[in-house]
């Protein structure tokens, strides 16, 4: 049997043809080295801001990755433009202290916003000295009204403000837009 191109054949052909060399002219100006579009970078809008008030710190001892230890955490308040309510006790700051000097930290506890409404929260971050580090929150609220949490692309700025006797950290919360 014998092959043969019609019209219609080669017309969709080079259409293929066209639609991948447009693919791979596009991927090449948008590979490594080449400019970013201005509108690409993601921009941060403040979403609120908590104050977490902690426990004494409660040793664990040294393990294998390093010195273990947990903050219980006994509650707070949660200020912002998009989301107001409070810190529910019970939730702990897990964290790792590593032998460069810097802690893992790996919060997970509970808020209550100003309706009733109960948000889980996630947040990893690696405090090196200083006082303040940049965390990466994940949050889980049910679906409705807060459901921009679950959704959302966050990262926290959380910074140490309270003092021996009343242990607290700030941590403000940004949306990536």
């Amino acid at each position: 049997m014998e092959d043969r191109f019609g019209l219609r054949d080669l017309v969709l052909l080079a259409a293929v043809c066209f639609v991948a060399l447009t693919q791979v002219l596009c991927a090449a100006q948008s590979g490594p080295g080449a400019t970013p579009a201005a509108d690409a970078a993601p921009k941060l809008e403040l979403a609120f801001e908590e104050v977490v008030t902690l426990d004494k710190v409660v040793v664990v001892g040294d393990t294998a990755f390093g010195h273990r230890q947990y903050i219980p955490i006994t509650g707070g308040s949660v200020t912002g433009p998009r989301l107001k309510g409070k810190v529910l006790p019970g939730g702990w700051d897990w964290q790792l202290q590593l032998s460069n000097g810097c802690s893992s930290i790996s919060a997970e506890y509970k808020l209550q916003a100003e309706d009733g409404t109960i948000i889980y929260v996630s947040n990893k971050g690696l405090l090196c000295g200083g006082g303040k580090a940049f965390t990466r929150p994940v949050f889980e609220a049910p679906k409705g009204s807060y459901e921009w949490l679950t959704e959302g692309t966050f990262v926290g700025v959380l910074s140490v403000v309270g003092d021996a006797d009343h242990p607290a950290v700030r941590i403000t919360f940004y949306q990536a837009k």
